[in-house]
């Protein structure tokens, strides 16, 4: 046995070598991701504000007693509930339909599939501008497109105040599907053939083989997309920023950009850090959700 081995009380063999391998993965995630959280829940009892000259002192739960009372945020929690719930159920509902598409034996699958990935290697900030060229009133192409069907003379998509959030959902949508897509297929390519075959001979149809056989052994690939998504979608900034910058009148206001313009344009940290803490635990409600799910499920790995 080497030096940087030992063996514990109960017969265990540990490895300490292989920290100094993990080490290089594992630093970087504590400066850069644990170390700016543990700062932000800090800075969330405090009253700091900008500037270099203005004194930090300690308030205790006051961010989170003028949090509570706060319609504006409340408003626009619940904004980000309806985004990230009408994104995330869509995109997943339409990844799956493609992805059984895209696990058939087509003709030229391999070009379809590598479309489908297009708008996942497109930057979030260049698929807003896109899209707004899209939804432009006056030149876009939807608007174009239903004058030249005689529908209407079109609308101002992004600025009108009840098509400004149905109009960004549809960019989500869009913009988060290849993800799943990828996922959903890599799950399938998983399934028992075998099973399927089999069933298709006991004269299963194609919903009750995919029932039977294809969805218990995607279900675990499913949960995990899906809680991703809602966490990444609840989380989004830069899709929505571009497009509308939380307008017309707040429709589009998600958390994180009522907590940025918080911190930066009004530069209350201490009260932006509350707001971040407050999504924290949604997402850490989402996680347990799903941890609940897979243990249920009979996946502890």
């Amino acid at each position: 046995m080497t030096s940087a081995t030992a063996t514990t009380r109960s017969g265990r063999t540990t490895d300490h070598g292989a920290w100094f391998l993990v080490l290089p993965a594992l630093i970087p995630i504590l400066v850069l991701s644990v170390g700016p959280l543990l700062y932000g829940i800090a800075l969330a009892f405090t009253d700091s504000q900008s500037g270099r000259t203005q004194p930090t002192e300690w308030i205790g739960l006051l961010n989170f007693q003028d949090l509570i009372h706060d319609s504006l945020f409340w408003d626009s929690f619940g904004i980000g509930l309806l985004w990230a719930v009408g994104v995330t159920v869509p995109q997943f509902l339409l990844a799956l339909g493609l992805a059984l598409l895209l696990n058939q034996n087509l003709r030229f699958r391999w070009l379809a599939r590598a479309l489908a990935i297009v708008p996942w290697a497109m930057p979030e900030v260049v698929v807003g501008i896109m899209w707004r060229l899209v939804y432009n009133p006056d030149a876009g192409i939807l608007n174009e497109t239903l004058r030249d069907l005689g529908l209407g003379e079109g609308r101002a998509w992004l600025t009108g105040l009840a098509t400004a959030l149905p109009a960004v959902i549809v960019v989500g949508i869009w913009a988060g599907m290849p993800q799943t897509t990828v996922a959903l297929l890599a799950g399938l390519q998983n399934a028992p053939y075998e099973l399927q075959e089999a069933a298709a001979l006991d004269g299963a149809g194609a919903w009750r083989r995919f029932r039977s056989v294809t969805w218990p052994a995607l279900r675990p690939v499913a949960l995990a997309i899906t809680a991703l998504n809602f966490i990444w979608n609840f989380n989004s900034f830069a899709l929505v920023y571009v497009l509308t910058n939380g307008g017309p009148g707040g429709r589009t206001r998600l958390p994180m950009l009522f907590a940025y313009e918080e911190a930066f344009r009004y530069g209350q940290f201490g009260y932006a850090a509350a707001m971040g803490c407050a999504m924290v635990a949604v997402i850490s409600v989402v996680l347990a959700f799903h941890l609940v799910g897979r243990l249920k499920g009979g996946d502890d790995r």
